[in-house]
């Protein structure tokens, strides 16, 4: 043996043991891999940026690009669905109800199908060298997030531009500042810890079932229909209330998702302020937070009793 593979060999030899697979059970093993996750944050900001600048890689407009997916399903969804399909005529000010919901619901859509295919896309990186693999998923959030404020920021001056054209005075009627804007951050909290804590166990299980991904693209685009999107809440009370399926009615409101679109729509959907809300919209937000930690814990549970194989699978 050369020196140099000697003197490699010594100090490998004096490297502490990592453990690759899952850890001590339960809450402590949790807790070490969120100490785990923290002291990789620095990887974790740098897988983000390298994701928002593959997006757009040799493309001459880069982030602008940003901007043209937004307006567009502001003016499909306004215009087509709105007005010529008449979806406009029972919501008042139909485009901002129906951007603010698909805002929000965009942070699901990009952190839960990206997150699900996100330890076999990076299935290379995990098999040369160790670091936690929820690192992956949870660097979904970060482009989500960019994603979310460009199309906040469209919402905001829409709703603006509505206002003017409507009364002629910026910002009322559809845009006002008060405590109900408060909802929108809630709104933005809760959608990233269920968005998290499916990625996260997506993820794993998607190394060993393929299959998974697929699913997931699906369900997303039926969970968009069946959210309070398109729609208002008023008519899916109507349909269910006093029908054979009237016991769906408060399991479809307090889902996280119809939570935090109307959370949103509470923020920035001022032409709605006198129709009929969610009673306890607030109380019902915190408990589905409360129980999507939970589901982080679990999730992040089920992520580190398969990850074991993933080396093998991949």
């Amino acid at each position: 043996m050369s020196d140099v593979a000697t003197r490699r060999a010594q100090r490998l030899a004096d490297e502490p043991w990592e453990h690759a697979g899952a850890r001590s059970s339960g809450f402590g093993g949790f807790l070490a891999s969120v100490r785990d996750i923290w002291q990789y944050r620095e990887l974790l900001g740098r897988l983000t940026k390298r994701e928002l600048k593959a997006r757009y890689k040799d493309s001459k407009l880069g982030f602008v690009w940003s901007l043209v997916r937004p307006l567009t399903m502001l003016f499909v969804y306004a215009v087509v669905v709105g007005e010529f399909l008449g979806a406009a005529r029972q919501i008042e000010n139909f485009g901002i109800y129906i951007f603010a919901g698909l805002a929000i619901y965009t942070v699901y859509q990009e952190i839960v199908g990206a997150g699900t295919s996100a330890i076999v896309v990076n299935s290379g990186l995990i098999k040369k060298v160790y670091l936690p693999r929820e690192i992956f998923p949870l660097a979904t959030i970060g482009p989500a997030m960019f994603t979310l404020v460009i199309q906040l920021a469209i919402l905001i001056i829409a709703a603006i531009v509505t206002a003017s054209l409507h009364t002629g005075e910026p910002g009322v009627g559809v845009m006002t500042f008060g405590m109900h804007l408060l909802y929108a951050p809630a709104a933005i909290v809760l959608a990233i810890i269920w968005s998290a804590a499916f990625a996260l166990a997506l993820s794993a299980i998607n190394v060993y079932l393929r299959d998974i991904a697929y699913l997931v693209d699906v369900v997303l685009v039926l969970v968009m229909w069946g959210s309070p999107i398109l729609y208002s809440i008023s008519m899916v009370e109507e349909r269910l209330a006093g029908g054979a399926f009237e016991w769906l009615l408060p399991v479809y409101v307090n889902s996280p998702v119809t939570l935090t679109v109307l959370g949103f729509q509470e923020a920035f959907w001022q032409a709605g302020a006198a129709t009929a809300h969610v009673p306890a919209l607030w109380m019902n937000m915190l408990i589905s937070a409360g129980i999507g930690l939970l589901a982080v814990y679990v999730s992040q549970r089920i992520f580190a009793r398969l990850q074991g194989d993933f080396a093998q699978e991949l």
